[in-house]
């Protein structure tokens, strides 16, 4: 049963929507009807997005009282890491809408979003977004200085590849609450469509820092120059060691065992290495290969089915693998926002389109326009 608790009459002149600054996105919480039902999305010239459903815990799940960010080091949270960007934003809030609409316990779940520093309002207007679209959310955007590896980064084979962002999940031992332990860091560009509990229970046995799915049958010589597998002083680091090809979009994380390695300058230290000598070309890949190699917790392929952007050079379509599927990830250069909006999909694009909540802009000036630049905002619940 639905009660009106309120109305509320917004006016929106086109011409001023039309002059909001571009990367600003200060924008005001609407309700336009969808279906047959009102949803709330931000209201701005560029990036909207409906709110999610409500996802509530099962019985079984216990948490602590609260959503407060606060409550951060409570021990029944789960606790998720992705780094959050304007170029980006849409796959990060189809991949929180994945993560939530498949997992048992929904509110047990913490979203850490790492976002650069380079836009100082940044930090609010992606924090107002993340909180229109998942109200019942714990989170917490944090703040990455891209100073800390901008003198670092080589040239890879990839503009894309070379953004600071990507480096953020070398820092998260240091960015998150020391009270943190373990995370599930997760890639802009996947899709959950199991429950994230499975992938939280993996053990990490003995000294390993990190689990991920391992591809041991590729070629692990490519990720690195001649010059690497030339010397001694550097391919001795995989000795009496079998390492194996991981893709760094998806990893659980001990933040214990990393902390008391410091292995954020370890992989510091290669990076500093492969400005004077060009060891690989792969952004930043190697440096874990180079730091984790050989040394990774096993987790099962059907938690990565990565590569499903294409290859890094050409815009390509694959198809899945083989076997089960817990996670879709459009590694690669291609992205399914971007291949369904320019009406060129892959098959495997339109899995990933029912977890998107973004509202083209489109729609919404087309909204006002024929409601006589007025929208009329209807405040509803349930009982």
């Amino acid at each position: 049963m639905f009660l009106s608790r309120s109305i509320l009459f917004v006016f929106v002149f086109s011409a001023f929507l039309l002059f909001f600054p571009a990367n600003g996105i200060r924008s005001f919480a609407n309700k336009i009807t969808h279906n047959g039902y009102e949803t709330e999305v931000k209201v701005g010239p560029f990036m909207q997005f409906k709110e999610a459903p409500e996802y509530r815990n099962r019985q079984k799940c216990t948490v602590g009282g609260g959503n407060n960010v606060q409550m951060t080091c409570d021990p029944s949270l789960v606790h998720v890491a992705m780094t959050i960007d304007w170029d980006y934003l849409r796959g990060s809030i189809a991949a929180v809408h994945s993560v939530l609409k498949h997992t048992s316990c929904p509110q047990n779940l913490f979203l850490h979003f790492i976002a650069s520093d380079v836009r100082i309002e940044s930090k609010d207007d992606l924090t107002k977004i993340v909180h229109s679209s998942f109200p019942s959310l714990r989170f917490k955007v944090y703040v990455f200085r891209e100073s800390l590896v901008e003198d670092l980064i080589s040239p890879s084979i990839r503009e894309a590849l070379d953004n600071p962002l990507n480096y953020a999940r070398s820092y998260l031992a240091d960015l998150l609450e020391g009270c943190i332990e373990r995370v599930i860091y997760l890639d802009s560009d996947v899709i959950v469509v199991d429950d994230i509990l499975e992938l939280w229970k993996v053990s990490l046995t003995g000294s390993r820092v990190i689990g991920a799915p391992e591809y041991c049958r590729a070629n692990f010589t490519r990720y690195f120059s001649y010059e690497f597998w030339s010397s001694s002083e550097f391919s001795e680091v995989f000795q009496w060691k079998r390492p194996c090809y991981f893709n760094t979009g998806v990893m659980v994380m001990d933040l214990v065992k990393w902390r008391e390695g410091d292995y954020t300058r370890k992989i510091e230290k290669w990076m500093e290495i492969q400005k004077e000598r060009r060891i690989y070309k792969l952004g930043s890949l190697p440096p874990f290969l180079l730091a984790f190699g050989g040394d990774v917790e096993p987790i099962e392929h059907r938690w990565n089915q990565h590569g499903l952007g294409g290859d890094n050079v050409r815009n390509s379509c694959r198809t899945l693998h083989p076997g089960p599927v817990s996670l879709l990830h459009w590694s690669g250069k291609g992205k399914p926002w971007t291949r369904l909006d320019s009406r060129k999909p892959c098959s495997v694009d339109f899995l990933w389109a029912p977890y998107d909540l973004y509202i083209p802009y489109d729609h919404i000036i087309n909204y006002h326009h024929n409601h006589h630049r007025t929208v009329t905002v209807k405040t509803h619940s349930s009982v």
